[in-house]
């Protein structure tokens, strides 16, 4: 396999989708790196519509796997099952929500994750830094606006946020 870095100078989405499904008859696969949520969900999205090689983003795809095999096998080894699982992240860009829907599907219940981002825990309700992707894993609100208000008796924690955010405290709950 020959893989060519090709590094693009766009910032407007529909732009960028223009021009990697050019590539198309160039290549045998694309594979997308570094681009922010939300718009990496709305790229590769139009890209894996409009073209008919495979399209992976490896900042959410490769992190979700290396992740769902290890929180599988953690599950394994202490007798526990996905479906009754609570779950916290902290993070809510693209290797998260990847992450998070890999889980989804399979059998986590959506029910048992709680997401907070840098603004706290995400809720029904709350404005601040909220796009579609996030409102997929917004709570109803239950007052608790920090990481550290959730993390209590989680069984598994999801660190795709910035160092230091989980704390010696949080992981003693």
């Amino acid at each position: 396999v020959n893989v060519f870095d090709i590094e693009i100078d766009e910032r407007d989405p529909d732009k960028l989708v223009d021009i990697i499904a050019s590539l198309e008859p160039t290549f045998g696969g694309i594979n997308l790196e570094d681009i922010k949520a939300p718009e990496c969900f709305y790229i590769e999205q139009k890209l894996r519509e409009r073209m008919k090689i495979p399209v992976f983003h490896d900042d959410q795809h490769g992190t979700a796997i290396i992740s769902a095999a290890a929180i599988l096998n953690g599950l394994r080894i202490v007798k526990k099952d996905i479906a009754k699982v609570k779950l916290i992240a902290s993070g809510a860009g693209a290797a998260s929500i990847a992450c998070l829907n890999l889980l989804v599907s399979l059998g986590l219940p959506r029910e048992n994750i709680i997401v907070c981002d840098s603004k706290g825990v995400i809720f029904h309700g709350r404005d601040e830094r909220m796009d579609e992707t996030k409102k997929l894993y917004a709570i109803e609100d239950n007052g608790k606006r920090t990481l550290a208000e959730v993390i209590n008796d989680a069984d598994i924690f999801l660190g795709c946020s910035a160092a230091g955010t989980l704390t010696q405290d949080m992981v003693k709950t």
